[in-house]
């Protein structure tokens, strides 16, 4: 008689060796059916017709007289231009930087538990994003109509230091408080944002371990938010560099004004507008490819791997391609050694 325990310690049959005629005969790796994705036929008309636009358009500016393209490889380097762009650049990262250093104070003020300090960040927020940026920076530039003098000393009492606006706030430096001022009140918004973007769970736990708030603000809140935070500063950074170009109803010589100044003078419009426009694409080309790792470098804690950066993917394409490439043109080894199939 069969029990069960004898049908469960008995060992299992083993497996039938193969046949001599099928040895050497096993399915090799790179016989295995390839898998070809289905064409999409409306994918590749669209493709077709907006790289034929694309050309159109490429060609029309290209080919197109008027555009001058002479005068504009003969200017874009001169000392002018270039005096312009470097007084824009400076611009650019003063603002920038100094927005952003009175934006973050104004942020931590808006979240604070102060009904004092709230209101006065929000009013500071809304006054200046209410207004428009060419009105605050005449409303600077003709800051002297109100204020002939400026002076340090006691409220209701004495003044100790006494100096003319008119001497003291030239072209430039109005530029760079009306710019920043403004970049001041957004900057204050995106800080703010990104702080609240950050769950509360994580402040939470900081207080269970110890930490002080302001600890809890530069260690564990302030990293998570940059991902939030990042992003849009760069656009600031972008629009920023552009915003810049407006001071040139100041007779501030940036860019623009450089290229003004030139076409007054020459009656070349379009080339000299397209002189600034190709320095401005450039500078805006890296500055986008900076926010592109910065925003990679502040990601990292987000996700397990990270996607591939572009020269990433162009290594592993050419990889993929060299590799292709050689299986294409070496002979097939298993034809060669002995015996094939």
């Amino acid at each position: 008689m069969v029990t069960p325990s004898d049908v469960t310690s008995a060992p299992a049959p083993a497996p039938a060796p193969a046949p001599e005629s099928w040895r050497g005969n096993e399915p090799h790796e790179t016989d295995a059916p390839r898998i070809v994705p289905r064409r999409n036929v409306g994918r590749l008309l669209s493709a077709a017709v907006a790289l034929l636009l694309f050309a159109m358009a490429v060609d029309s500016v290209v080919r197109n007289s008027a555009f001058q393209w002479n005068v504009v490889g003969q200017y874009l380097t001169t000392s002018a231009v270039l005096n312009g762009l470097l007084l824009t650049l400076w611009l650019t990262a003063a603002v920038t930087a100094l927005g952003f250093l009175l934006g973050i104070p104004l942020a931590v003020m808006r979240l604070s538990a102060n009904p004092v300090l709230r209101t006065l960040s929000w009013g500071f927020v809304w006054i200046f994003r209410s207004t428009p940026l060419l009105v605050q920076l005449l409303f600077w530039f003709n800051i002297g109509a109100l204020y002939p003098t400026l002076g340090l000393g006691l409220p209701f009492g004495p003044e100790f230091v006494t100096v003319k606006t008119v001497n003291l706030l030239g072209p430039t430096l109005t530029a760079v408080i009306g710019l920043t001022l403004h970049e001041a009140a957004y900057a204050a918004e995106v800080v703010r944002g990104g702080i609240l973007s950050v769950d509360a769970g994580q402040t939470e736990a900081a207080q269970a371990l110890g930490l002080g708030r302001r600890r809890t603000l530069r260690r564990i809140v302030v990293p998570q938010a940059m991902r939030s935070i990042v992003p849009t500063a760069g656009n600031m950074l972008i629009g920023t560099l552009k915003g810049t170009s407006i001071v040139s109803v100041l007779a501030v010589h940036d860019l623009l004004f450089s290229v003004q100044l030139i076409y007054n003078r020459t009656y070349q419009v379009i080339p000299l507008l397209l002189v600034a426009t190709l320095w401005y694409i450039a500078v805006t080309t890296v500055l986008s490819v900076g926010q592109y790792y910065v925003e990679r470098y502040y990601a990292r804690g987000a996700a397990r791997a990270l996607p591939p950066t572009p020269l990433q993917r162009l290594r592993a394409g050419l990889t993929l391609s060299r590799t292709r490439l050689n299986r294409a043109t070496a002979p097939d080894a298993r034809f060669t050694l002995g015996g094939g199939r």
